[in-house]
């Protein structure tokens, strides 16, 4: 009977643990939806964005933009780090992080400059009083057998660094091929994708088997397709969690018919944050939780069928103002009971 009481006070020692939120570090990723300054880059296709451009990019709507950023990592809390999507370069992050620390605590961020046509590319934003970064660089990908021989596409960030209490965190930032092109025409793509980004994720494991691993990003595709399921072996958490698996935090929100774009008036879940299986399995100092579509009626709007979807900055060239075509996601990463270091 003793030992049956302390199994129940263990139980509820780490369920409240988990349940308590408060001192959880939040894990956010958004694809911004071309952020982009007003400055003509002739290494880019970024006229459309400059005052002259077709969507008349001026200064006053830079500056807007960077306001609903801002309001948007506010009212999830300041997470810890934020993953971007569809920035074109430091000065966005710059000037973004500057609105952020006038309101909030401190950001920095990992940047390299990618050969995307367009100049969009992806970032880590990161609170430097919770994490020193120790290296980042990133993956480019090849794809010598597309129909396109020059197409390019953005690359994969990668940055390490350690926590205040020791542990060391890997995040990896994608932004994946897109289905301009139709989703089964260009899947090949994304599975490319996938095969480099899971051969990063093996070296480290290979290293490490108890790695701490954050894999976010528009995938553009959903948990169930290929890239994910198959090729980058990312499943849902069913069962026990086995050692060197990757668990998606958001399988469940796809199975449950949730998701953060709106294609046509379906929901797809395209913005996922990917872990491993250190922070799922309840023996280490840190366990992911609380898996989140951040979604807001103030950034929203009612379509002509009564739904709420996503405020956007454009359609095509007709300006909105709003925020973003895509939703925001967070996990929270929660200290355990265990408060396992160096692992």
């Amino acid at each position: 009977m003793r030992r049956l009481k302390l199994l129940f006070a263990c139980f509820f020692l780490v369920a409240a643990t988990i349940g308590n939120t408060q001192n959880a570090f939040r894990v956010a990723f958004y694809n911004v939806e071309n952020l982009f300054d007003t400055i003509d880059d002739p290494n880019t296709l970024d006229e459309d964005f400059t005052p002259q451009g077709k969507q008349n990019w001026t200064e006053e709507r830079y500056q807007t933009k960077l306001d609903r950023m801002t309001q948007v990592f506010e009212g999830m809390g300041w997470p810890a780090w934020i993953g971007l999507a569809e920035i074109e370069n430091d000065r966005v992050l710059t000037d973004l992080t500057g609105k952020m620390g006038a309101k909030g605590p401190e950001y920095r961020f990992a940047h390299f400059e990618s050969p995307d046509l367009r100049g969009i590319d992806v970032a880590l934003l990161y609170q430097p009083g919770v994490f020193t970064v120790t290296s980042s660089s990133f993956i480019r990908m090849d794809f010598p057998d597309d129909a396109e021989p020059d197409y390019t596409s953005r690359d994969i960030l990668q940055v390490d660094g350690l926590l205040q209490n020791g542990d060391t965190l890997h995040f990896f930032v994608n932004h994946w091929p897109s289905r301009r092109d139709g989703e089964e025409a260009s899947e090949g793509r994304r599975i490319r994708a996938a095969s480099f980004l899971k051969g990063a994720v093996e070296k480290l494991q290979a290293a490490n088997p108890h790695a701490k691993i954050v894999i976010m990003g528009d995938f553009n595709d959903e948990p169930i397709n290929k890239s994910i399921a198959q090729a980058l072996q990312a499943g849902p958490l069913e069962g026990k969690p086995e050692n060197g698996n990757l668990y998606n935090c958001f399988a469940k929100a796809k199975k449950d018919g949730l998701g953060s774009y709106c294609y046509r008036g379906n929901w797809n879940m395209l913005d996922q944050i990917i872990t491993s299986c250190e922070l799922v399995c309840n023996t280490g100092s840190l366990i992911a939780a609380n898996p989140t579509i951040f979604k807001q009626d103030w950034m929203l709007y009612k379509d002509s069928r009564n739904e709420m979807l996503p405020n956007r900055t454009y359609g095509g060239t007709r300006y909105y103002g709003g925020y973003s075509d895509h939703l925001p996601v967070y996990i929270d990463l929660v200290p355990t009971a265990w408060g396992i270091r160096g692992r």
